[in-house]
């Protein structure tokens, strides 16, 4: 059994260099701000907002390096369920306070549910991937806006957001703030597609971990589709369902959390910078 691989010398230049940032233990790290957006001389914020797989995993050296980045709060999609039933407890970092925000309930991750997901991956993998993070928007209100209200009221202190492998969860929630604060789609897909990228080093682990689930064990080709980071699949989910089905994000925010205008201008603002 094998996956598809990366050039190391490739891979390691890439993980090296921005967005990527270097924490010891942890994949798919990286900045998902300073991109450009549809007002003139104005970009997101750089070295606040920070993305990444679980940080089950991290080092002493991580730890540190995770505070040099001036993050003071971890923001964990994952739920309890999945969480125990990986064995990823979240770690005790000084100075960093981590918040749980479940997405999905515990149904998503018991065997039924997986199964379910593996046969619509089968058999059509955009269109399951749409469908997944349509499901991730209409649960995930109440967990998103713990993460807005962050931006509302902490502009000083750095966050990071998580989930299992950096993709899912965590790649609907960064474009719906890029969206929001008018990234053009196609960097939008661009930075999810990173994700590929960023999920080399631990594929190996995500495999023998996946493969503990029965549904798997025979469905490698099925496995390796759920761990991949497509362009059509971003581009799908921006057009199908965040624009059409919900309006755009400043519609889904009103809807789907008890966030007011007043609140979104504010985020939106702190945000932002001028260039």
């Amino acid at each position: 059994m094998s996956f598809p691989t990366i050039d190391p010398d490739t891979l390691q230049k890439t993980l090296s260099a921005p967005p990527f940032v270097v924490v010891d233990g942890v994949v798919n790290i990286r900045d998902f701000g300073g991109h450009p957006t549809a007002e003139p001389d104005t970009r997101v914020r750089s070295s606040y907002l920070f993305r990444s797989g679980e940080p089950a995993r991290i080092t002493e050296t991580g730890k540190e390096q995770l505070k040099c980045l001036g993050i003071k709060k971890v923001f964990d999609f994952r739920s309890s369920l999945e969480i125990a039933n990986y064995k990823a407890k979240t770690p005790v970092i000084e100075g960093v306070e981590f918040v749980s925000a479940p997405v999905s309930d515990d149904e998503a991750y018991d065997p039924v549910g997986l199964a379910a997901r593996v046969k619509r991956f089968e058999a059509d993998e955009t269109t399951a991937f749409v469908a997944l993070y349509s499901r991730i928007l209409e649960s995930g209100g109440p967990a998103f806006e713990k993460v807005l209200l962050h931006f509302r009221d902490h502009p000083d202190e750095s966050c990071l957001i998580h989930c299992t492998a950096g993709k899912d969860r965590t790649g609907v929630f960064a474009a719906l703030v890029l969206q929001l604060l008018g990234v053009d789609d196609e960097i939008i897909v661009n930075d999810y597609v990173l994700t590929t990228v960023g999920l080399q080093p631990a594929l190996p682990m995500l495999v023998a971990r996946f493969q503990k689930e029965p549904i798997f064990r025979d469905n490698f080709e099925a496995m390796m589709k759920m761990a991949g980071a497509r362009a059509e699949t971003m581009r799908a989910f921006l057009d199908r369902i965040l624009k059409d089905k919900y309006g755009g994000p400043v519609n889904y925010l009103r809807t789907h959390t008890e966030l007011t205008d007043e609140d979104i201008t504010q985020i939106c603002r702190n945000l932002l910078v001028q260039e």
